[in-house]
């Protein structure tokens, strides 16, 4: 990816800051982005000098989307690969009780922020992400697919954002590429509470025998945005250690 550019949303930890590391290290330069600036520029002390640019706001925000783009624009030259990782599932239980306040903030944020990123991507007129053929790579989940106990409202917005990938890969073709990938539990702070105190009985139920990690991630990310997956478009990528032909989540 070397003389590529790319944004990666929820940068500064886990599965985002891992997809970060892996494009730099494949010769890329990367834009930061995450709501904490504070842990964004600790994040990016672990970078070579002039890989990464940062800059702090709300993924849902439009003014932060703009400041993000016009950044890029200004410091990187252009855009050629978005990813999508900005996330959040601030509730946990059944539907039948949801917050409809809560759904709708994690509706904002993981489908229409997804859907707004990728539409202020394509319309900014310093990326030149259309004439540059780039490419969108969503953050999904296996829970998109497969209920998981508490975790409703979330795998529906991951639903949503699947459904999302294949639809705008068809849109945008020929001259953008649109893909996502949808990991089962990995292991960060934010998907803890599936498995902390009990990652071992958790990995059991994995043929491979171990959760996920933010590098195997970051790994799929890696391909899906390099030109070695030039004739793939559309796709959800599981990454689930084979839990999906072992019955999944349930």
């Amino acid at each position: 990816m070397h003389g590529k550019t790319a944004i990666v949303t929820g940068a500064s930890r886990g599965i985002g800051l891992a997809i970060a590391q892996r494009l730099v290290a494949e010769g890329a330069k990367v834009c930061l982005t995450a709501r904490g600036e504070e842990q964004l520029l600790e994040a990016a002390q672990g970078f070579p000098d002039g890989s990464v640019i940062t800059v702090a706001g709300r993924a849902d925000d439009p003014d932060h989307r703009a400041q993000v783009l016009d950044a890029v624009a200004l410091h990187l030259g252009g855009l050629d690969v978005l990813v999508n990782n900005a996330g959040i599932n601030p509730v946990y239980g059944p539907l039948e009780t949801a917050d409809l306040a809560a759904a709708r903030k994690i509706f904002e944020v993981n489908v229409l922020g997804t859907l707004a990123w990728t539409q202020d991507v394509l319309a900014h007129p310093g990326l030149g992400f259309r004439r540059r053929r780039g490419n969108v790579v969503n953050i999904s989940s296996i829970s998109a697919d497969t209920p998981a106990p508490g975790l409703g409202l979330y795998g529906i917005s991951k639903a949503a954002v699947s459904h999302l990938t294949r639809t705008l890969s068809v849109e945008l073709a020929p001259d953008i590429r649109v893909n996502a990938v949808a990991p089962a539990v990995v292991k960060t702070q934010f998907a803890r509470a599936l498995y902390e105190g009990r990652e071992e009985q958790v990995a059991a139920a994995y043929p491979l025998k171990r959760l996920g990690t933010p590098d195997d991630v970051a790994s799929a990310v890696a391909y899906l945005a390099s030109a070695d997956a030039d004739w793939v478009s559309g796709q959800v990528l599981t990454l689930d250690g084979g839990l999906g032909n072992a019955g999944g989540l349930g």
